[in-house]
């Protein structure tokens, strides 16, 4: 384009030095209108495709917004493990957390115990005792109340066998299987080394039916109990920590009788999705 200027220029240049009376304005004008006629037919050529690109420019910039924001997966940074290494353990700070991940990578202290246990008004498979393992935290024992209710309405009898477990009393279980199996790694697939059990929690339960004669085995996940458990216990907050085909991820064999409570919104999120608490914070965004 400068060229073109230049050429303009040069020629209007050569008419002035031969045409006679061509005074200095009118070359000034000549040359300033032909300048502006250039300027414009370049700006008319360029401004469409300038605006297009802006324009995609624009449109990219709102889908890839879009696709940044997901309010299905993003979660209040409150619900997220705050944890400190000690003694090469990753041990979780905020363990009255609804949602804490409790596996084999976050502990819990082992001073910890929750502050709003009760025992909720179901039937155990040990009767009515005021003992441990009758225990739930507040919100989930209502929960399970409701759970319970619904599938006796539904001619479903389910029974709780465990709940509150504390450290010590895990770490008796886990030293036990030890003894029983004479193998740790084994010991580890079944039972939870102390301070990673979710029944510390106070948030998980364990469930049985007397069509299993109240055991905690994996036939209970074949019979109508523990299909209706494991397909409507979302409904109600709980989900299935231990689900089948999941072992690598949980680090655990299934267990169609452990259920955590989660809340009802993250627990339907977690079985509309067939995921494990895991895969659901390794996908879930911080807020």
């Amino acid at each position: 384009m400068v060229k073109r200027f230049i050429s303009v220029y040069l020629l209007i240049l050569a008419v002035s030095t031969t045409v006679v009376g061509c005074s200095q304005f009118d070359l000034n004008s000549l040359l300033e209108h032909r300048i502006g006629d250039a300027t414009k037919l370049e700006n008319e050529q360029t401004t469409p495709s300038e605006t297009g690109k802006d324009s995609n420019a624009n449109s990219g910039n709102g889908q890839a917004h879009e696709e940044e924001v997901d309010d299905e997966w993003v979660l209040e940074a409150k619900f997220f493990n705050e944890v400190e290494i000690s003694d090469g353990l990753s041990v979780i700070l905020n363990p009255e957390n609804i949602l804490s991940l409790v596996n084999k990578e976050h502990t819990l202290p082992s001073v910890y115990s929750p502050a709003d246990l009760t025992i909720p008004e179901v039937e155990f498979s040990f009767g009515k005792q005021d003992v441990p393992k009758s225990y739930l935290r507040e919100e989930a024992a209502l929960a399970l109340e409701k759970m319970f209710a619904s599938a006796n309405n539904e001619g479903i009898k389910l029974f709780a066998v465990s709940g509150y477990r504390s450290y010590e009393t895990q770490e008796a279980l886990y030293n036990a299987q030890i003894k029983k199996t004479g193998d740790t790694e084994v010991a580890n697939q079944t039972v939870a080394v102390p301070g990673e059990s979710e029944h510390q929690t106070g948030l998980a339960m364990d469930v049985s039916s007397k069509s299993v004669n109240l055991q905690l085995i994996e036939e209970f996940g074949e019979t109508k109990e523990g299909k209706w458990v494991e397909q409507n216990a979302h409904k109600f907050g709980f989900i299935l920590r231990f689900p089948k085909g999941k072992e690598d991820i949980t680090g655990y064999q299934y267990e169609p009788w452990h259920f955590r409570y989660v809340g009802e919104e993250i627990a339907s999120q977690i079985y509309n999705n067939n995921l494990t608490l895991e895969e659901f914070f390794g996908k879930v965004k911080k807020l």
